[in-house]
C-alpha cells in the first residue's frame, strides 16, 4: 500500500497540474491554490470576536476547535467597493487557508466549485503591472469566466509586515561561505510574486548572491536552462550553479520545472532548492521524488541562505 501511494504522489508531481478552488467576491470570480486551503465552514458573525486598533481589513478572530485565527474581509482589503445585494451574506462562508506555517481566516461571498488544470492555462499579469503592487499572480480562464488568483502572502504580507521580515534580513556570512566568495557564484531564481521576487532578490544581492537571473514564472526560467544547456552542454555547471524556483508559477510550476531538468536534460548535478509556501511533510516528499536537492518554507530567508552556502560550498572532507 505505501509504494501505491509514493507511485500516486510521483504521477501527481512535476504533471505541471493544479487545483484551484473558484470563489466569489461581489460577483466576480477569484480562485486560490487547493493546497493551502485547510477547509471551508459557514460564516457566522456572532462568534467573531472584534479587536480593537487592527488593520481595517481585520474582522476581528475566531475560534475554531481551541485555536484562536484572525478572519480577513477579503472583499473589502482588495477593495471591491461596489456590492450586489441581491448577492445575500447569508451564503458567506470562510475560507481557513495555511501557509507559511500561518493559519488565517478569508472571509469570501461563497465559493462555486474546484477546477484542475494546467499551470500553462494561468497567464501572468505583466510586468507593468507589477509597478502597481498587484494583489494577483495571474488569470485563468474557465468557460466564460476570467478567474483571478489571488496571491495570499501578499495579503498578509500587507496586513502583517512582520510575516514577511525575513525577506528584509540579509545574513552575513556563514562557516560556508563569505559574501567575497558568494559572489562568484550564478543563480536562477523564478518566483511568481513581485513582492516575494523583489524581497528575494535583495536579500540575497545582500548577502553577496548577486549574479541572479530572475524569472516570473517557471517555463520563461526552464527555457533559459535550456538555451544554455544547448550553448555549454556538460560545462553548463560553469555557467549557472543553483536554481531556486517556487512551486506555483503560472505556465509552468517548479516542481515541473525541476523535474524536466533532472529527465529531460538529464542534469544531475544542477541543483535545484524549492522556496514554497506550500512546504509541508506530502509537499516535501512530491519535491524529493522529482530531484530537488532541497526544500524551504517561506518566508525564511536565512534558513536559505544557509542552504545555498552549504550546497555551494561543501565543506572540505
Amino acid at each position: 500500500m505505501e509504494n501505491v501511494k509514493r507511485q500516486e504522489i510521483l504521477l501527481e508531481s512535476g504533471s505541471n497540474e493544479m487545483e484551484i478552488i473558484e470563489f466569489y467576491l461581489c460577483g466576480q470570480s477569484f480562485g486560490i491554490n487547493v493546497h493551502k486551503l485547510r477547509e471551508i465552514i459557514t460564516y457566522d458573525p456572532e462568534v467573531v470576536t472584534h479587536l480593537p486598533d487592527t488593520h481595517p481589513s481585520v474582522l476581528g478572530t475566531l475560534l475554531l476547535r481551541g485555536r484562536t485565527i484572525p478572519l480577513i474581509d477579503t472583499r473589502k482589503h482588495v477593495e471591491i467597493k461596489h456590492r450586489d445585494e441581491s448577492d445575500s451574506s447569508n451564503r458567506q462562508v470562510v475560507l481557513v487557508c495555511e501557509f507559511n506555517n500561518l493559519v488565517n481566516g478569508f472571509l469570501v461571498d461563497g465559493v462555486n466549485q474546484i477546477h484542475r488544470v494546467s499551470w500553462e492555462q494561468v497567464q501572468p499579469f505583466s510586468v507593468f503591472l507589477d509597478q502597481f503592487k498587484p494583489r494577483f499572480t495571474g488569470s485563468i480562464h474557465i468557460d466564460d469566466r476570467e478567474i483571478l488568483i489571488l496571491d495570499l502572502e501578499y495579503v498578509i504580507a500587507e496586513i502583517n509586515p512582520e510575516a514577511s521580515m525575513a525577506y528584509d534580513r540579509s545574513p552575513g556570512a556563514t562557516e560556508y561561505a563569505t559574501p567575497e566568495a558568494r559572489r562568484q557564484k550564478k543563480l536562477m531564481l523564478a518566483e511568481d510574486s513581485a513582492l516575494i521576487r523583489a524581497g528575494i532578490a535583495r536579500v540575497l544581492a545582500g548577502s553577496g548572491y548577486e549574479n541572479l537571473e530572475i524569472f516570473d514564472n517557471g517555463k520563461d526560467c526552464f527555457d533559459r536552462i535550456y538555451e544554455l544547456y544547448k550553448q555549454y552542454g556538460p560545462s553548463l555547471g560553469d555557467e549557472l550553479h543553483l536554481v531556486i524556483s517556487d512551486i506555483e508559477m503560472p505556465k509552468m510550476d517548479g516542481l515541473t520545472v525541476c523535474r524536466k531538468v533532472r529527465e529531460q536534460l538529464n542534469l544531475k548535478d544542477l541543483k535545484m532548492v524549492m522556496f514554497s509556501s506550500l512546504i509541508n511533510k506530502q509537499m516535501a516528499e512530491k519535491c524529493d521524488l522529482v530531484g530537488a536537492d532541497g526544500y524551504v518554507t517561506k518566508p525564511q530567508i536565512p534558513e536559505l541562505v544557509e542552504m545555498l552556502d552549504g550546497m555551494l560550498f561543501p565543506k572540505n572532507e
